[in-house]
């Protein structure tokens, strides 16, 4: 009994399905409308009319949500990618994050993934790219970039149409083990020990400043001297520092031979400094007395320098600058870093391990949250989880608790020892 006639009218804006001359079933899918206004329909063929039908109300409910694939050649994986990083992100986010974006596109997800059609891609292929990652030695946190970024990119597709559901927000990242990040802060006694090394260097300051109070490096490199009330003890965060980025300036064909950055000629193509983003990160921190005497030896110690220089001397109007002024760069900040760690015999961290540092501190001298929340810069919605992740329970507390569970349960000490005498004459 064959299904069903071959044509069946349709009102106008539906579906029009029909059995063809080749023996199956076609649909006609009204989508939308294309560039020049004409209706842009779907054609779907199935060998059954239900299998047909079931499809035709997929692509339906699509429309209807208004995630229906354009019209137009689907993209593939690597073009949206390509696409996305420099048209759509490039010019809305901070160069950072461009940077960490585009390093994902070009390093992982292009070549992982970009052979796949944007519309069919699933899950699967991103699980599987993770898992190859790994394999070949990147670590947890380096895929699960490479995810946040395809998860960002491909929300963008879904909410132009370009593709029916973003496989990224469905797809597992590997698990990041629990002591990948795992941070531990530098005791007071190593923070002492620091301090007497730091009083040895050059921009002495520097150091201080993120290990008391938690400054992040591109907001210490950023600090101008306008910033700075050393009168009123306090100091206004507005600018971040940013990474320099250079070109050649020897020509397209690099004759130099050299990266970029290390050309005789290069260009600086990336601005200096950013205003802070978030209204927390503006804003104002007291200085501790003994941080003022640092921050007013070191003015004068730059003013010796100025003079010394003459004509060679960068002015730049930066607290912390290179020997002959101009702002200092983060890469050798980070090895002045290592190297204080070095000359005071303690243990290697990250610079950022400072500023957990500078918060576990503020805790421990039981300064109010809302306090510590001004003063690192946090923003109301997420301070708690901030906290969470940077404020850290170190012995000195524990054994502090421990007292004081002591005292309210078995009283107090003297009550202790007497006690353990009764049970000893017992």
């Amino acid at each position: 009994m064959a299904e069903e006639k071959k044509r069946t009218r349709r009102a106008n804006g539906e579906s029009a399905i029909y059995l063809g001359k080749d023996g199956r079933w076609h649909a006609r899918v009204p989508m939308g409308y294309k560039d020049d206004g004409s209706p842009y329909r779907r054609h779907l063929t199935r060998p059954t009319r239900k299998e047909l039908v079931d499809e035709v109300r997929r692509l339906e409910k699509q429309r209807d949500e208004g995630s229906g694939r354009q019209p137009g050649k689907p993209w593939t994986v690597a073009k949206w990618l390509e696409h996305w990083v420099e048209n759509i992100a490039k010019p809305v986010v901070s160069e950072n994050t461009y940077d960490g974006y585009e390093v994902a596109v070009r390093v992982h997800l292009v070549p992982g993934i970009g052979r796949h059609r944007i519309d069919r891609l699933e899950p699967e292929h991103l699980e599987s790219l993770y898992r190859r990652m790994q394999s070949a030695g990147s670590k947890a946190g380096t895929a699960h970039q490479a995810h946040r970024t395809a998860r960002t990119a491909l929300g963008e597709a879904v909410r132009r149409g370009h593709a029916a559901k973003n496989a990224a927000a469905l797809a597992k990242p590997p698990r990041m083990e629990e002591d990948e990040n795992e941070v531990e802060p530098y005791s007071v006694d190593e923070v002492q020990s620091l301090l007497l090394e730091v009083n040895k260097r050059r921009n002495s300051a520097r150091w201080m400043l993120a290990l008391a109070l938690g400054l992040r490096q591109g907001e210490t490199l950023g600090l101008r001297w306008s910033d700075v009330d050393l009168d009123n003890e306090y100091l206004k965060l507005r600018r971040n520092r940013l990474r320099p980025k250079y070109e050649h300036g020897c020509g397209e064909a690099a004759p130099c031979g050299r990266k970029a950055g290390y050309c005789p000629a290069r260009v600086q193509v990336r601005r200096e400094t950013k205003n802070t983003k978030s209204r927390a990160g503006r804003r104002a921190v007291p200085l501790p007395g003994p941080l003022v005497v640092m921050l007013r030896s070191h003015r004068e110690a730059q003013a010796r320098e100025r003079a010394a220089a003459g004509n060679l001397w960068t002015e730049s109007e930066y607290v912390f600058t290179k020997p002959l002024g101009g702002p200092l760069s983060p890469n050798t900040d980070y090895h002045d870093w290592k190297r204080l760690l070095e000359g005071a015999g303690v243990r290697d961290g990250r610079l950022h391990d400072a500023r957990h540092t500078a918060g576990t501190v503020l805790m421990l001298l039981g300064v109010p949250d809302r306090v510590i929340d001004q003063i690192m810069g946090w923003e109301p919605g997420g301070a708690a989880r901030m906290r969470a992740r940077y404020l850290h329970v170190t012995d000195p507390m524990l054994k502090e608790a421990a007292r004081k569970i002591s005292h309210a349960i078995w009283g107090a000490p003297e009550n202790l020892a007497v006690d353990k005498d009764q049970d000893n004459e017992a």
